[in-house]
């Protein structure tokens, strides 16, 4: 009797040990790969949810940073890598959302990758200098309509996300404005405020403390609705003109993840999400907690890319 015992509780273990193999674990170090410079919206994301979820891997989380050709480079590397859960792409922005409806791309934006969670959401906002001719976004609508391709807007490059709020925005108003491309945030920001330019497109984390010297004024939300910061500004919907972009960072797979390892990464950063780390995090920099699971992250980056390919010649 007790050797039968020993047995069956030997082969309870076993049991218990095989069920444990099955659920998936990193066996080595996971890497968040973000194809920005260190510094950026997209480098701190990645460090505050590697940082807010370490607790819960048994292996560690690091942030490599792959800049270049507005976070395409990365994009194409981590599409290029087994997909065995350890390498993650920190994405959701102009590699996924607007790039690929402006060019052709060595990977493909709905099928190179598994998407795992979003992270955050980050709202966009139409803006011209304090004491410029535009108040509102009506005045600007009114102003190209007279004058077309005479209101020069800046933007961090040909198909940045910011690009795209005024490509939607131009072909929902029937408007033509003149696109002034820039290297990045920093200098199209510098432009508006030169007079270089008279719009651009901020996130509010980029604008607050500009709006609190009064030398930019809002003019429309492009999310769906009103922000807390500036309740007085409408979203463009609202003011007419069916576009909703905001830009947003969550991590991806390479295609071919099993469901093992998507759910348990999922489930890992979901709870990282929930810690006080993360939750600084977004009250310092002013973004958005943006949850979604993986399909819901796919379907709200493939929304944004549909419809700027919808409103666009094809890519070159």
């Amino acid at each position: 009797m007790l050797r039968r015992r020993t047995i069956l509780a030997g082969a309870a273990g076993l049991g218990l040990a095989r069920g444990a193999q099955a659920a998936w674990e990193p066996s080595r170090p996971v890497q968040l790969i973000v194809g920005f410079a260190p510094g950026g919206g997209a480098d701190l994301a990645g460090r505050a949810i590697a940082e807010a979820s370490s607790r819960f891997f048994p292996a560690p989380l690091v942030v490599l940073n792959r800049p270049g050709a507005g976070g395409a480079i990365a994009a194409q590397h981590v599409a290029g890598l087994p997909p065995d859960g350890l390498n993650l792409l920190v994405g959701g922005g102009s590699e996924s959302t607007s790039l690929p409806a402006f060019r052709e791309l060595p990977y493909d934006p709905k099928r190179s990758f598994r998407s795992i969670i979003r992270l955050t959401r980050q709202p966009l906002v139409i803006v011209a200098k304090k004491g410029s001719r535009f108040t509102d976004i009506a005045s600007v609508v009114a102003a190209a309509k007279r004058d077309p391709g005479g209101v020069p807007h800046a933007s961090s490059g040909i198909g940045s996300i910011y690009h795209a709020v005024f490509v939607l925005f131009s072909k929902a108003a029937g408007i033509e404005l003149l696109h002034v491309p820039f290297s990045g945030g920093a200098p199209s920001l510098q432009a508006l405020l030169s007079g270089t330019v008279q719009l651009a497109v901020l996130a509010p984390e980029e604008m607050a403390g500009l709006l609190q010297a009064g030398e930019v004024t809002p003019l429309a939300v492009a999310s769906e609705e009103r922000l807390a910061l500036m309740p007085q500004v409408p979203t463009l919907r609202e003011s007419g003109f069916d576009v909703v972009v905001e830009n947003m960072k969550g991590l991806s797979a390479p295609a071919g993840l099993s469901d093992e390892a998507a759910a348990s990464l999922h489930d890992r950063f979901r709870q990282g999400m929930q810690q006080p780390a993360w939750k600084t995090f977004l009250e310092r920099t002013g973004a958005m907690d943006g949850y979604l699971d993986g399909p819901g992250f796919q379907a709200a980056m493939d929304g944004v890319l549909d419809a700027l390919r919808r409103n666009l010649p094809p890519p070159a």
